[in-house]
């Protein structure tokens, strides 16, 4: 093909995406009117567009792509599956891929939560982990413990229910999100502590919590629904000990504590699974799926605990079935996948090199503290991001340094990385198998990309510190 070929294609793909795709994030007042970045090919962390650039993939698509691309142990184990066997209904049928992977992925998983549920994705699999709250309860014989307790900030996925648990308001509008059995907490947010103390700020929230089980009863709460970092609502880290005493709380009202690992698994905190390693917690129940297959095919789950499952099976069961299920659970394509990427990623020691890179991709983030405009800068393992406000003394961004920020966001891709702009955050997390030297070739886009826009905002230099 020639280059004139190539760019006559790509022109191809981007008017069929303008006339005929509904984007997952659409602007509907620019409906058929732009179009996106077309991307030709990939290797490694870096993705191609129709023009011939070559752009650093730093959030790894959306926070998946953990081995990178163009790995061909995974292309050929889902090539050979697809052809011995593509399909086998989950409702009659066992097959290989399914079953090692529920055990390989049991081998990886903290504490006694070795049952594995396999859905189509993230959020079927955070929706499928609340009708497990909901069934469980039901054969308990306790049909008034359905409440669902989230925070303001988190995101659970797009069903209707893991939509209604997401705390990220600006999702809200023109969608009928709110129901009555779900209740939201406040942030998690170091930076809404105001004057307190990191630790003065834990107790609050801890009371928080506790008062408001008080005031809905703890007969009423089924569960409550936490990603160990608040991703999607802004690289939100907890303080420390936050997940361990909300845990404790858990524990006492007998209410499930689902632990949301659909970015944090399968290696992107430097662990396979980051609630007990990490985050001082083993789960009741902890969902998954991006890293697990690196994106190169849909497939989501859920980890659950025996103790649990224990109260309501065998003798315990009193005749109930848990009908819940997907065509594509168990997919064995979606299982080849997974399991070849697994493999990969132990032969290689991904996960140890995430876990021995986090701390220079820390300190690669926070070298661009000295920036104007640059507020802060905060990172666990491999998922990070970089604040940028117009004044950087402010705890949350206004309009103009969402703009602000976007401008940055789309300097960086001019000079070849690719940030996820999401409110005033330009948010990296790149490839697990990314190197030192990327890292730097990385920031030093981010360096001059904020410098350049921030100087056309009229900002000035940072004062030293004090020494």
């Amino acid at each position: 093909m020639t280059r004139n070929d190539a760019t006559n294609a790509a022109g191809a793909v981007g008017a069929a995406m303008r006339d005929h795709i509904l984007l997952p994030a659409q602007e509907m007042a620019k409906l058929g009117k732009s179009a996106q970045p077309v991307l030709t090919h990939a290797e490694g962390i870096y993705v191609h567009t129709e023009d011939g650039r070559r752009l650093i993939d730093g959030p790894a698509g959306m926070w998946c792509a953990q081995v990178g691309y163009g790995r061909r142990e995974i292309v050929d184990a889902m090539a050979h599956q697809a052809m011995v066997l593509p399909y086998a209904s989950p409702w009659y049928m066992a097959t290989s891929p399914a079953a090692r992977l529920a055990e390989k992925i049991a081998t990886l998983t903290p504490g006694d939560l070795n049952r594995i549920f396999f859905t189509t994705g993230g959020s079927t699999a955070v929706d499928s982990a609340l009708r497990f709250s909901e069934f469980y309860n039901n054969v308990l014989g306790r049909p008034q413990k359905k409440r669902i307790i989230v925070r303001y900030d988190g995101y659970h996925g797009s069903t209707a229910l893991t939509a209604a648990c997401t705390g990220r308001t600006g999702n809200w509008p023109n969608f009928d999100i709110a129901q009555d059995r779900i209740s939201f907490l406040s942030s998690p947010n170091p930076r809404h502590a105001g004057n307190r103390s990191q630790e003065a700020f834990l107790d609050d929230l801890v009371q928080e919590f506790e008062d408001r089980i008080e005031s809905l009863g703890p007969d009423t709460i089924a569960a409550f629904l936490a990603e160990p970092i608040l991703a999607s609502g802004g690289v939100i880290i907890p303080p420390a000990g936050y997940h361990a005493r909300f845990k404790a709380i858990c524990e006492k009202h007998d209410i499930l504590y689902i632990s949301d690992e659909v970015v944090t698994g399968f290696g992107r905190c430097g662990e396979w699974f980051a609630s007990e390693k990490v985050f001082g917690v083993v789960p009741d129940i902890i969902t998954f799926a991006k890293g697990v297959t690196s994106g190169y095919v849909p497939l989501g789950g859920l980890a659950i605990s025996e103790a649990v499952l224990a109260r309501i099976s065998g003798e315990n069961a009193k005749g109930s079935w848990f009908t819940n299920g997907y065509t594509y659970s168990n997919q064995p394509v979606a299982c080849a996948a997974a399991l070849a990427n697994i493999e990969l990623m132990e032969r290689e020691g991904i996960v140890d090199q995430a876990r021995e890179m986090a701390d220079y991709f820390a300190a690669a983030l926070a070298s661009l503290r000295d920036l104007p405009g640059v507020a802060e800068t905060r990172s666990v393992g491999l998922v990070g991001c970089v604040q940028c406000l117009l004044d950087p003394t402010r705890a949350d961004g206004t309009a103009e340094d969402k703009a602000f920020t976007l401008k940055i966001d789309e300097r960086c891709f001019e000079l070849g990385l690719i940030v996820r702009p999401l409110g005033d955050l330009c948010v990296i997390s790149p490839p697990l198998i990314i190197s030192r030297a990327q890292i730097d070739e990385m920031v030093a886009i981010m360096r001059q990309a904020i410098t350049e826009v921030s100087a056309a905002h009229g900002l000035t230099a940072k004062e030293p510190a004090a020494v």
